[in-house]
């Protein structure tokens, strides 16, 4: 996850779905100077931990749910 993205989401109030090795979590702070972010698992608050932002992930917004979009083939002139 990029570090912006990060900040993004540790300052907003809206809980975004993000993961870390599949695991969602929530953003408490982001570490800009170590690129790191401060996290726990959502059912266990307790276990606290520090992780890169590089293992932290959300769904891309253009995942789809079985719908499959497909490109007409190119036409040659």
């Amino acid at each position: 996850m990029n570090k912006l993205r990060a900040q993004e989401i540790a300052a907003s109030p809206v809980m975004a779905e993000v993961t870390c090795d599949g695991v969602p979590v929530y953003i408490q702070y982001v570490d800009e100077e170590n690129d790191t972010a401060r996290i726990y698992p959502l059912d266990r608050p307790d276990e606290e931990s520090t992780v890169s932002l590089g293992s932290l992930t959300e769904p891309s917004p253009f995942q789809s749910d079985g719908i499959h979009m497909i490109c007409p083939p190119s036409q040659q002139q």
